[in-house]
């Protein structure tokens, strides 16, 4: 993948991520690739579905599920601008996913070695290749400005 092709997937999940904010819910949005073409989208849904699993990730992994009609999704790059929660990675591997990129880091719960380590490489055959996109800064701002905007309405 090309970094301007990686612009404008990230750009992608970066509107997804505008979406979730719009709705109340964390701005965290992802995009699933496979040849050139999303296969998949998803925004943070946890409030509107009253669901703790409703990531953008699970959210984006399911579609292209539906899409592909197989949840092995073996040559896929999944897009994501915020690094991966535990919960996430998890269903990144058993979803087979080849590529992950992810924007912003997440020292809380970030699982691609910010809060935890990677799992290891033995346990994750098919994932060959996690990138962090450091010019993905815009996913990070809209996180910070979302809790700046919740930590004042408190």
């Amino acid at each position: 993948m090309t970094p301007e092709q990686l612009d404008a997937w990230m750009q992608l999940a970066v509107e997804q991520a505008e979406e979730a904010a719009a709705d109340g819910e964390v701005p965290v949005g992802a995009v699933v690739v496979v040849n050139g073409e999303a296969i998949g989208r998803g925004r943070n849904r946890t409030e509107a579905l009253h669901d703790p699993s409703a990531h953008a990730e699970i959210i984006a992994l399911r579609e292209a599920g539906r899409t592909t009609g197989d949840w092995r999704l073996e040559d896929a790059t999944l897009v994501v601008t915020l690094e991966p929660c535990p919960m996430c990675m998890g269903a990144i591997i058993q979803a087979r996913v080849a590529c992950l990129v992810y924007g912003a880091t997440d020292p809380r719960y970030g699982a691609c070695g910010s809060a935890l380590p990677l799992p290891p490489l033995e346990l994750t055959p098919h994932l060959r290749e996690i990138r962090h996109a450091t010019h993905a800064e815009k996913g990070g701002r809209l996180l910070k400005d979302f809790f700046q905007r919740l930590r004042s309405k408190r």
